[in-house]
């Protein structure tokens, strides 16, 4: 990997449990969560025609999970200069050069960017937390900026999501429960509608922790709220459906 060696804190993980792609991760930088891994299994994709926007990629997570399901073309979209450049070298890395490229850039430019040149898909894990007191953002500048609303707010993503998708294109993002009428608000002011939403939980006896939501750009009113996911049994294993998104299910 003479290329692709590691820096600094970096580590080289499998992406998955079938050891067939991997992924340069730093703990003090970015590693992905199942946030990641839950938005690229929920998201509908085209497989053989279209093309994918990636939004707040960090180290190119969802692109290359997606990989796995679709041929199309997929570009993603990172503001932090470091994570970017791990995101290129894991592209490389499983030489996936042909089908996803990267852009250093700040998601809000995209849409001048890109002008007329839509998405059939925009997918996005966004930073989560509104936190504008400095005491309750992380030390770590890198953490702070991907978990934190610092250089985008939830509208800010959802506009450039409205605009970067085709009419009758999708959006799927995961965000927290707490934000989801924020999010069903916002999707209908920038004409993207609601169509498909799931609350995954912790445990059975728990509160929803994760909100996945799709919807389309300029589609009518039709929002269909699937089965629960629980992520753990009782005994702290991962329930099989969770087992079955983690080891590759297709």
């Amino acid at each position: 990997m003479n290329k692709l060696q590691l820096k600094e804190d970096e580590r080289l993980d499998n992406l998955l449990a079938d050891e067939t792609m991997k992924i340069i991760q730093s703990q003090s930088a970015f590693a992905f969560s199942l946030d990641a891994v839950l938005l690229a299994d929920f998201a509908k994709i085209p497989l053989k025609k279209g093309k994918i926007l990636d939004l707040c990629s960090g180290n190119a997570v969802i692109p290359l999970l997606l990989s796995r399901k679709t041929n199309v073309p997929i570009t993603g979209v990172e503001i932090q200069a470091r994570l970017y450049d791990m995101a290129e070298r894991n592209v490389r890395l499983n030489k996936l050069e042909d089908q996803i490229s990267m852009i250093h850039g700040d998601l809000k430019d995209m849409p001048t960017r890109f002008g007329n040149n839509k998405f059939d898909v925009v997918t996005v894990n966004p930073p989560y937390f509104q936190t504008k007191n400095k005491a309750h953002q992380n030390e770590n500048h890198y953490l702070t900026i991907a978990r934190h609303e610092i250089f985008c707010t939830l509208e800010d993503v959802v506009k450039a999501c409205s605009r970067l998708a085709k009419s009758g294109g999708k959006v799927a993002m995961v965000h927290r429960p707490a934000r989801l009428m924020d999010i069903l608000t916002l999707f209908r002011q920038y004409k993207i509608e609601p169509k498909r939403m799931r609350l995954v939980y912790p445990k059975k006896d728990k509160e929803a922790n994760i909100v996945l939501i799709e919807g389309i750009r300029d589609g009518k009113p039709d929002l269909k709220i699937l089965p629960p996911l629980f992520a753990f049994y009782d005994n702290d294993q991962y329930s099989e459906e969770l087992e079955g998104i983690l080891y590759g299910k297709q």
